[in-house]
């Protein structure tokens, strides 16, 4: 399993319930592609949100964040952390 950080743009505006909602559409199929969301983020004046995941590859995040309705614009694999 590796670590994975993505981002959305274009959600300029979004609410804390917002964020919460797309989280929660994750967090309920995520055992389907062995993906398992740990946090996300937003910044509502630029309107962009990072998740921080675990997952057996960076197109299982993808293919979770696009059933949710909500497909990452990067993924990028965290192999280091402290």
């Amino acid at each position: 399993m590796g670590m994975y950080m993505d981002v959305h743009r274009g959600m300029k505006g979004i609410t804390s319930d917002q964020l919460e909602e797309a989280h929660a559409a994750d967090v309920a199929i995520e055992k389907e592609e062995g993906v398992h969301f740990e946090h996300a983020w937003a910044d509502p004046k630029s309107g962009t949100v990072y998740c921080l995941s675990t997952a057996p590859s960076a197109e299982a995040v993808q293919r979770i964040h696009e059933r949710a309705g909500h497909s990452a614009d990067e993924i990028h694999a965290v192999p280091l952390a402290v």
